[in-house]
C-alpha cells in the first residue's frame, strides 16, 4: 500500500501551506538570525572573558611594590668594578645614608673619544643630584662643547675654591627643577680628568657633594694619571 502523502503545513500567518520559495526564505531568515545570535553570545562570552582576566591580573599583581623608590646601587662596588674595565680609579663619594644612588656606570657617549663615570643621586631633599669623571684616552682635556651639552647650554656663573680644587660655577635658580636636571652646577680640572657635580638641590648640598668629591680625587691621586700612558 502506497503511503499517504502528508498534507502541507498551514502557516497560521498565511493562513495556507508555504510556498516553496516562502519556505526557502523562512529557513534564511532563521538562519540569519541563529548566527546573528551566536555573535551576540560570542561577544558577550568574550567580554566576560576579558573582565575576568582583568579581574585576575589585579588580584595577582602584588601591591604597594614600588621598587624604583628604594633602589639603590652600591656605588663603591660599582666604582671597583669600572675602574677595571677603563683602567683608572673612580670617583665614589660619601654621601648621607638618606641619597639614594640610582645608577653608577660608565654612560655612553656619542661624542667620540670620552669616558665618562656617572653616578645619579635621590637626595635626602628629594632631589638630584650627579657627580660625572669624564677623560679621553689620548690624555686631552674634554671639549667644551661636550661639557657644555651636560649643563644643558648653560653659561657659567663664577669661580669658586672648593677643598683646594677651583671650580667653574653654573648657578641658575630661576630654572625649573621639574623641567631641567641643572638648576646648579660645578665643573673642575684634576689632571687629566673633567669632574662635574650638578644636580636640581640647593646649592650647598651640591656644593657639599662637590668637596667630597674633590676630597676623593686628591685621594685616588686623579692629577697624576695619564689615561694614555700605557702603563697605568
Amino acid at each position: 500500500m502506497a503511503k499517504k502523502q502528508k498534507a502541507p503545513v498551514i502557516v497560521a500567518e498565511l493562513g495556507r501551506p508555504e510556498t516553496p520559495s516562502e519556505t526557502a526564505a523562512r529557513k534564511a531568515n532563521d538562519s540569519r538570525l541563529y548566527r546573528e545570535r551566536k555573535t551576540v553570545n560570542n561577544l558577550v562570552f568574550s567580554l566576560l572573558v576579558s573582565v575576568g582576566l582583568m579581574i585576575l591580573l589585579v588580584l595577582i599583581v602584588p601591591r604597594g611594590t614600588d621598587q624604583w623608590s628604594d633602589h639603590s646601587v652600591d656605588v663603591a662596588e660599582a666604582a671597583s668594578q669600572n675602574a677595571l674595565a677603563v683602567g683608572v680609579p673612580l670617583i665614589a663619594p660619601s654621601v648621607d645614608d638618606t641619597w639614594l644612588a640610582k645608577q653608577a656606570h660608565i654612560r655612553p657617549q656619542k661624542a667620540g673619544d670620552i669616558t665618562e663615570w656617572y653616578i645619579g643621586y635621590t637626595t635626602e631633599n628629594v632631589a638630584y643630584a650627579a657627580v660625572s669623571q669624564s677623560f679621553t684616552s689620548t690624555g686631552q682635556p674634554v671639549n667644551e662643547t661636550w661639557i657644555s651639552q651636560q649643563f644643558e647650554g648653560q653659561d657659567p656663573t663664577g669661580t669658586e675654591t672648593l677643598g683646594g680644587l677651583t671650580w667653574t660655577v653654573y648657578d641658575h635658580p630661576d630654572r625649573s627643577p621639574d623641567e631641567s636636571n641643572v638648576v646648579f652646577g660645578m665643573q673642575t680640572q684634576v689632571g687629566a680628568m673633567t669632574l662635574l657635580v650638578y644636580g636640581t638641590d640647593r646649592p650647598e648640598v651640591l656644593r657639599m657633594l662637590a668637596a667630597e668629591v674633590a676630597s676623593q680625587a686628591a685621594a685616588l691621586g686623579l692629577d697624576d694619571i695619564d689615561p694614555d700612558d700605557p702603563a697605568r
